[in-house]
């Protein structure tokens, strides 16, 4: 018995795929085993079907909710993800760099601090 809806899954995928590149999100899905796999497809279909998939707001702005959300809660790795996602949804060092401030004015300096490491990494990993 499958634990979520296969429309929302399939339209998760694709949606994750085109943020988060489809070669990551299928080497993820390839890793899950039995135990960590329902949870691979329930949040596929939650976060990025139901989460992503309609249109009221667009990806790029949606990428930049999520990274100041995930610079706010200190979820580095996840920080770092969607970093990459983000500037495949358009979002530019410039806009990057504003939600990193918004960051350190609301949660401190030392949490920018953290940010703009994560983000000259990714940044540095895209122009090379």
């Amino acid at each position: 018995m499958s634990v979520f809806d296969e429309d929302l899954f399939v339209q998760g995928l694709e949606q994750r795929k085109a943020t988060l590149g489809a070669e990551y999100v299928e080497k993820n899905l390839a890793a899950a085993d039995e135990f960590t796999r329902p949870f691979q497809e329930a949040m596929t279909a939650w976060c990025w079907g139901f989460g992503w998939g309609d249109e009221v707001i667009p990806a790029k702005t949606r990428s930049m909710m999520n990274l100041a959300m995930l610079g706010a809660l200190g979820k580095m790795h996840e920080w770092e993800i969607h970093c990459r996602g983000a500037i495949n949804n358009g979002v530019t060092p410039e806009e990057i760099r504003a939600i990193i401030h918004v960051v350190g004015i609301y949660c401190g300096v030392p949490q920018a601090l953290e940010c703009f490491r994560a983000a000259k990494k990714i940044l540095a990993e895209q122009a090379g």
